[in-house]
């Protein structure tokens, strides 16, 4: 089935229609409604057992507004049509400079498309078989070894119902199910405590746990924490770094991709503005923020100002060749929106996100990068940072890392920083592997806004990045 069957209507075109024209009667330029109906649920475990069995729903619409550079903007949790009348005239009075009159509005529906169809939606599992989930995965994490202390495990699902229509005649919607399951696991040993993970999730529904074994994951994510119980002391200094494939998207993404959001780019304060057909990067280096990536955690059919998801190559071998835009943005420069507006909810107003961003395969094998490596760090799963956009630098946590030595992976080093320049970064990386992979599901957060992005690349070096360990 597609994630459109069934899905209940939010508002009746006609009322829409009303709506905008209502929003757009004391002189708007443009106006949009947003509607969403969102519903999840979510299950939490820890110590083996059941802390939280929790669901919610969240209904409303945002009205937007624009008159010249003004944007009034207005949400409610009625949509009622009189409850819908009393935001559009907020949002009109708010970007009011003048002019009055009446606009017609004449909107086209445009089908839903389905870019990540849905087999099981989450909502017609029974709960007793999320928890199985949950109690499985602890099972699993506990037989690794007597050394695993503790183990926490989380499943979370949630649909998505929106609805966009604007003055310029968009009336769109989409279906977007997501399903997620993460688990965490502490073991002790004479080095202290060390931690491991694992996460999976999609754009999909309940199938996720057909394609994916939740033992297996507990499995990989106490392995993580017990290897570490062995990991000596990282070293310190600039060296070069292997990335495994999947693992270090999140460093792209922070350090590069919202470098390359229109927003940053208009504010001059990305290192990347004014740079477009310049050579940013390695000549091997292709990067791509696509949300029509079946079934991946950023897809999505419409971004949440209703224009089609779309591949977008933002870097072309090695060379700048666009930006990602919201409408706002791409309305100033007189260009086609990228499909890159979106926001967290119906009470906030869109800007631009990525959706899914990765670099593309390269050709050499992962082992023969290590062999030709004679000394460096291999990082098997990148942890959080924090990145400077204006210039690129960043600090990244290393969760799970090995010594290269001799052009072998040798034992396991304890957690460091990675440091280091996106731009640079870009330009460091000498070889690609063939190996192409997303990573976790990540909600990548900005302006107070948080929504869910995907992230991944092939196996990688970088000719020199710093690790700040503490071994000489």
């Amino acid at each position: 089935m597609t994630a459109t069957e069934g899905a209940p209507s939010l508002i009746d075109a006609a009322v829409v229609a009303g709506v905008l024209r209502q929003a757009l009667a004391t002189g708007g330029e443009f106006a949009e409604v947003f509607a969403e109906d969102r519903r999840g649920s979510m299950v939490a475990l820890d110590d083996g057992r059941i802390e939280d069995i929790s669901s919610g729903r969240e209904r409303g619409a945002g009205i937007r507004v624009v008159v010249g550079n003004t944007t009034g903007f207005a949400h409610t949790a009625d949509l009622s049509e009189r409850g819908l009348f009393k935001a559009a005239e907020a949002a009109s009075g708010a970007a009011r400079s003048g002019g009055g009159g009446t606009r017609e509005v004449a909107l086209s529906r445009s089908e839903p498309r389905s870019v990540s169809p849905v087999e099981v939606l989450p909502a017609a599992v029974g709960k007793g078989r999320k928890v199985d989930l949950l109690q499985k995965a602890d099972a699993a994490a506990r037989a690794s070894g007597g050394a695993v202390r503790q183990v926490k495990a989380f499943y979370r699902d949630s649909r998505r119902l929106v609805l966009v229509a604007n003055s310029e005649g968009v009336l769109t919607s989409d279906d977007q199910v997501r399903a997620q399951f993460r688990v965490t696991v502490v073991a002790s040993g004479d080095t202290g405590m060390q931690t491991g993970g694992e996460s999976v999730g999609g754009t999909m529904g309940f199938e996720l746990f057909d394609r994916h074994d939740v033992g297996d994951l507990a499995r990989s994510a106490a392995r993580r924490a017990l290897v570490k119980l062995q990991a000596r002391p990282a070293p310190s200094g600039t060296m070069p770094v292997v990335i495994r494939c999947g693992s270090g998207g999140v460093l792209f993404h922070e350090a590069c991709g919202h470098g390359l959001e229109a927003d940053h780019i208009a504010k001059a304060v990305s290192v990347f503005a004014g740079k477009v057909g310049a050579e940013v990067a390695g000549p091997s280096v292709t990067l791509v923020d696509d949300g029509t990536m079946s079934n991946e955690w950023g897809a999505l059919a419409i971004d949440d100002e209703g224009h089609p998801t779309s591949r977008n190559v933002l870097i072309d071998n090695g060379v700048l060749t666009d930006y990602m835009w919201d409408w706002r943005r791409a309305r100033k420069q007189g260009r086609a929106a990228s499909a890159n507006g979106r926001r967290q909810s119906y009470q906030h107003l869109p800007m631009v996100r990525m959706t899914n961003t990765f670099l593309r395969n390269g050709d050499e094998s992962p082992d023969e990068i290590i062999r030709q490596t004679p000394r460096g760090v291999y990082i098997a799963q990148l942890g959080g940072g924090q990145v400077n956009t204006a210039t690129g630098d960043f600090v990244f946590g290393m969760t799970e890392a090995y010594m290269i030595e001799d052009g072998h992976l040798t034992g396991p080093i304890r957690d460091a920083n990675l440091i280091g320049n996106g731009p640079q970064v870009l330009r460091d990386i000498d070889v690609l592997g063939d190996d192409f992979a997303m990573g976790w599901p990540g909600t990548c957060g900005k302006q107070g806004q948080g929504v869910p992005v995907g992230m991944g690349q092939p196996t990688l070096r970088v000719r020199a990045l710093t690790i700040g360990g503490t071994a000489r």
